[in-house]
């Protein structure tokens, strides 16, 4: 068990880390061509790198792909266990603003509404249930006009935390830990250039919602992009020979069924999501993620997607449509069921913070789930938000404090696993 002293030191140094990063913009750009895709991602890396170098830790390093990597030496006499690694991503999701990050406290949770500073929404237990279970816990919340960041600076929050309590406290034992900060893991790309060679054979990414959350399955990812060539004509004489893009691709995406989008599907269903649209009379361009825990479900997805490619070109003689498909990662559960102990480890560890393990198969992916593909097992630990990529996302204090103590158990089964 750990002492009070040491929670309370990861309750107020996780907090205090959270409502900083959080307001440090990192928005990704998925249409970008960059590496990293925006620069202001940078930003956090170079206040992540600075903190690191502060807490001792060594080969700190700040690549110009926007990674940030250091390694924390081990405990003495602790050299030989085995090296893990702990992994969280730098950028917020651009579904919703992340720029001008104002957080709030919402202390000593009644069971209420929450109110945000912009009136025009609330947060209620009908928004997300598990506030029912936050009674009494401070709640932090944006202001209302921006997302908050959690997914994933809660997670990066906990990780300085464990290494600062580690710093801080060397009776908390540990090996040698490598620390990996990854730019664009929101636009799919947050192991695009990754340094492989800096990374151990094991890695936990802190990348889950609830606390308690343990995750070693995800979806089979897809990315689609549907370009769509018309021709311009004046629309006085245009019958016959107007190809209007921008109407014709509205009707392509209309034809989509609407019982496979994300709001009408939930479990183990997959669906299409439309993720940008953008159209002209001449050129017209949709952008679309194509989700499953089944791989064969999606193939059957992107054949639709085909056949109605080539239907609407005999339809509009002339019309062009170009349709690209690109993998992003695939269920990561497939490579870690042959490793089953890391997860096994992390269970415990859970456990002994006093939580409830929850397994979960992720509606989404983790930097973990190409990892996991590329040779190196990384299950996921929550890290304690809940509505992310919205304007009413939110987490309690309690969920970094928590999330913290889990890495260090963790590094201390380590050590005689």
């Amino acid at each position: 068990m750990l002492l009070e002293e040491i929670k309370k030191f990861l309750l107020e140094d996780s907090v205090n880390r959270f409502l900083k990063y959080v307001q440090v913009w990192t928005t990704s750009d998925d249409l970008s061509q960059s590496a990293p895709s925006t620069k202001n991602q940078l930003e956090l890396g170079k206040i992540l790198t600075t903190e690191l170098k502060e807490l001792d830790l060594d080969n700190v390093i700040h690549d110009d792909y926007g990674y940030v990597y250091a390694d924390l030496p081990a405990s003495n006499g602790l050299e030989e266990v085995r090296r893990i690694g702990l992994i969280a991503h730098i950028d917020t999701s651009q579904a919703v603003s992340g720029k001008d990050v104002k957080p709030v406290i919402h202390k000593n949770y009644d069971g209420g509404t929450i109110e945000f500073a912009n009136k025009d929404i609330k947060l209620t237990v009908e928004d997300s249930p598990i506030l029912k279970d936050y009674i009494g816990l401070d709640i932090i919340t944006s202001e209302g006009d921006t997302l908050l960041g959690a997914d994933d600076k809660a997670g990066i929050a906990e990780i300085m935390a464990a290494c600062s309590a580690w710093r801080n406290f060397p009776e908390l034992k540990h090996g040698p830990i490598t620390i990996c900060f990854t730019p664009d893991e929101e636009v799919g790309k947050g192991t695009l250039n990754i340094n492989k060679k800096r990374l151990p054979e094991i890695c936990y990414t802190m990348d889950g919602s609830e606390m308690g959350e343990l995750e070693f399955e995800c979806f089979d990812a897809w990315k689609a992009t549907i370009t769509f060539t018309g021709l311009s004509v004046h629309p006085g004489y245009a019958k016959n020979l107007l190809i209007n893009a921008a109407h014709i691709a509205s009707r392509f995406l209309s034809e989509i069924p609407e019982q496979e989008s994300p709001e009408n599907t939930e479990d183990r269903e997959g669906f299409y999501y439309v993720t940008g649209f953008k159209g002209e009379v001449e050129e017209a361009k949709a952008g679309l993620i194509i989700r499953d825990y089944v791989e064969e479900n999606n193939e059957e997805r992107m054949n639709f997607l085909n056949k109605l490619k080539e239907l609407y070109e005999i339809r509009y003689p002339g019309l062009r449509i170009n349709l690209q498909f690109e993998h992003q990662y695939s269920n990561m559960l497939r490579f870690i069921e042959k490793d089953k102990f890391v997860v096994d480890l992390a269970e415990k560890a859970i456990e002994m913070a006093g939580l409830e393990v929850k397994f979960h198969s992720i509606r989404g992916g983790t930097d973990g789930s190409r990892l996991s593909e590329m040779g190196i097992p990384t299950p996921n630990i929550f890290s304690g938000g809940s509505l992310f990529h919205s304007r009413k996302e939110h987490i309690p204090t309690l969920a970094l404090q928590k999330a913290s103590e889990v890495l260090l158990h963790l590094a201390k089964l380590w050590i005689t696993a």
